[in-house]
């Protein structure tokens, strides 16, 4: 039977552990990767997370793992990583990958409005100019 997006939003859910801001600026702060995994053009119209390292979805698994030519050495399933999204689907799903790659300790801080609701510190948008 094929799984639907609630089916593996629901397994992500339960493999992946939830966080609030205040938590995520403590694993930060403690050395935890702060991860943006939204597209390019969504950074650039809301900004980013200050201190943040920008993965898109869509190349995680090429940057997350050590054997690959296109590997980020900003990732290492020994280092804690803190996701975020747009709102805490994607970073649900990249996650549970990531906690399928053998990355122990992943949390999802859910979307860039509850880091700069919770109070972390924010990057504006980039100016698009005239």
């Amino acid at each position: 039977m094929p799984k639907t997006l609630k089916d593996m939003l629901d397994a992500a859910n339960a493999a992946v552990e939830r966080i609030d801001a205040a938590r995520a600026r403590a694993l930060v702060a403690e050395g935890a990767l702060l991860l943006d995994i939204r597209d390019a053009p969504e950074l650039e119209a809301s900004g980013r997370a200050e201190g943040s390292h920008h993965v898109p979805r869509g190349m995680l698994e090429f940057r997350a793992d050590p054997a690959s030519p296109f590997h980020d050495p900003e990732l290492s399933p020994e280092r804690p990583v803190v996701l975020h999204c747009a709102s805490g689907g994607r970073a649900a799903l990249a996650g549970k990958l990531l906690k399928d790659m053998g990355y122990a300790q992943v949390y999802n801080l859910g979307g860039f409005k509850d880091w700069k609701e919770g109070g972390g510190p924010v990057t504006g948008p980039i100016d698009p100019g005239m």
